[in-house]
């Protein structure tokens, strides 16, 4: 997502590729069921049921960090963050996607009720100081996503302790106060050590206290690690270049953790520093997993990495940053080891940009994933409109097309939803009527539980103009779908389960459904056997 002014300052070009846009794919780490879709939404077939649903997830990052995405700025009151809360869930909803991605924790701060860490400033201008009136922001965003189906996935920074945007002096119970060892000032920058144990213990609390207290889809986890490298200042550079007897050049600024790899070697460590400090973010990944699906089996675990792999590992051709030398992420073992659940590797290059070609780099994490984990990769939709390096509209189409004609990835995530609000060059009006044409739903996670859930009880009544229908609510229920059949097109729709009450409309082109189909999907993403609830 890539949330300051470092990762909005990516260089990035055109593209290539053209989207068939008659047709929608979804897919997930099974086999895909194509349907061909009309521009209404409306899907072909000839069987008396209904087709496989549609599958693909669908979201977008919502930034909090220096105000990005919402609030869209510090110090409105309860009524105005929940307003602008509302509108971003509407248009996601109008869109057909299915997922939001929250950030809930910007700078070892909270947008939420925590006993642990202090209330951000990007909701109040003030770090410490609650909303005013008071309310938990995420409690409302949680059940106001769920009340239009949609998944609301949180989002940490694990690391960041201060951000060089703060205006606001840390709070009394912010860690740089009440845990000053476990951090290092880093540029501009306060940085949580990882190899702090410290450190690592709080954000995993803080992650598994928010897990245990909120009725989270996810938990997601940023890029930022150790932090990205800055460069040493003139003098640091041009000093050590004198003392090497070498003209001053540019160097990074290596991250101040000496006192715990101190520690380390007199504990009888023998990794080198690299490996150390990978070790460090490894074992907070490990403990993270393991952690959260102990609190709830069915809360997804995702990260969402810099798009490059290793360097010792890359597709020819490809170069550049590399994460694995530079963040000390290992994300092809996170991977490898099944250490998440959804990988959304930042695939912020156009199609292309030959050294960071996305089909190129989308088929490198697709052949890393041996443990057939969810491959949803982030798209840098905010390039449209962006003063350099402008993206078109239909670059991002393209990667969506590109995304799914690869059987094994089943989605992607738009950094960030400023872009779909701004509607940028149409971009979330051509996904509405083209991409998105069809709802559909996220797809299914069988490693954490695959049994189906029970049959809905619904009762339907023929209107004058439509069909109202009754369900009888399922407690371990998230959806439901509905499917209406009009001779040999199918229309598909997904319904909260909280909507006791739906009507569903003649449509204006198709008239009166002549059968009606109805399932139930569970918090992993199972369904139900369809029944017919009303046949003509």
């Amino acid at each position: 997502m890539q949330a300051d002014k470092k990762r909005r300052a990516l260089t990035l070009a055109g593209m290539v590729g053209a989207l068939a846009m008659g047709g929608f794919l979804g897919a997930c780490s099974t086999p895909t069921t194509q349907h061909a879709t009309l521009p209404d939404g409306s899907i072909i077939g000839s069987s008396d049921t209904p087709p496989a649903a549609p599958r693909e997830f669908r979201a977008a990052w919502v930034s909090t960090v220096a105000n990005i995405d919402w609030p869209s700025k510090q110090n409105l009151n309860a009524a105005q963050q929940q307003a602008e809360a509302i509108a971003i869930l509407d248009r996601a909803k109008l869109m057909n996607m299915n997922a939001i991605v929250l950030q809930v924790r910007p700078s070892a701060d909270a947008i939420y009720a925590s006993t642990i860490e202090p209330w951000s400033e990007y909701l109040t201008g003030a770090q410490g100081k609650p909303p005013q009136p008071w309310y938990d922001p995420l409690k409302f965003w949680v059940t106001e996503a769920h009340a239009r189906g949609l998944e609301l996935h949180a989002w940490f920074n694990p690391y960041r302790a201060r951000h060089d945007g703060a205006r606001s002096p840390a709070a009394s119970n912010h860690i740089t106060r009440t845990n000053p060892a476990a951090v290092k000032r880093y540029g501009k920058f306060m940085w949580m050590d990882p190899g702090e144990e410290s450190a690592s213990k709080q954000t995993l609390d803080v992650i598994l206290d928010v897990v245990r207290r909120y009725d989270i889809d996810g938990v997601h986890l940023d890029d930022y690690f150790y932090p990205y490298p800055i460069e040493a200042t003139p003098a640091v550079a041009g000093n050590q270049a004198a003392l090497d007897g070498k003209p001053a050049t540019k160097a990074e600024l290596d991250f101040p953790d000496t006192p715990a790899w101190d520690r380390y070697l007199a504990g009888g460590g023998r990794l080198d520093r690299a490996s150390w400090r990978r070790q460090n973010v490894d074992h907070l990944i490990e403990d993270m997993y393991k952690g959260i699906h102990r609190e709830k089996s069915w809360v997804r675990f995702g990260i969402s990495p810099f798009g490059l792999g290793r360097p010792d590992r890359r597709p020819p051709g490809i170069a550049g940053f590399s994460q694995y030398d530079k963040l000390y992420a290992d994300a092809e073992l996170w991977l490898q080891k099944g250490w998440l659940d959804y990988f959304t590797p930042q695939l912020y290059w156009a199609r292309a940009q030959k050294a960071q070609s996305y089909d190129v780099l989308l088929d490198y994490w697709i052949g890393q994933n041996t443990m057939g984990r969810h491959i949803w990769p982030g798209l840098f939709t905010s390039r449209i409109g962006a003063p350099t390096k402008d993206y078109q509209p239909q670059e991002i189409l393209d990667q969506i097309g590109v995304t799914r004609s690869r059987p094994q990835a089943g989605g992607h995530v738009h950094f960030s939803m400023v872009a779909l609000m701004q509607n940028r060059k149409g971009i979330a009006d051509q996904l509405r009527t083209q991409s998105y044409a069809s709802p559909a739903l996220v797809p299914a996670t069988p490693w954490l539980g695959s049994a189906k859930p029970g049959l809905p009880t619904v009762k339907a009544t023929r209107l004058a103009r439509g069909m109202a229908l009754k369900f009888t609510a399922g407690k371990a229920n998230a959806l439901y779908t509905v499917w209406e059949r009009h001779g040999n097109e199918w229309k598909f729709h997904v319904v909260p389960a909280s909507k006791v009450d739906w009507t569903l409309n003649d449509d204006g082109r198709l008239g009166a459904a002549d059968a009606v189909f109805v399932s139930a999907v569970d918090r992993l993403g199972n369904e139900s056997d369809r029944i017919r609830v009303w046949s003509k």
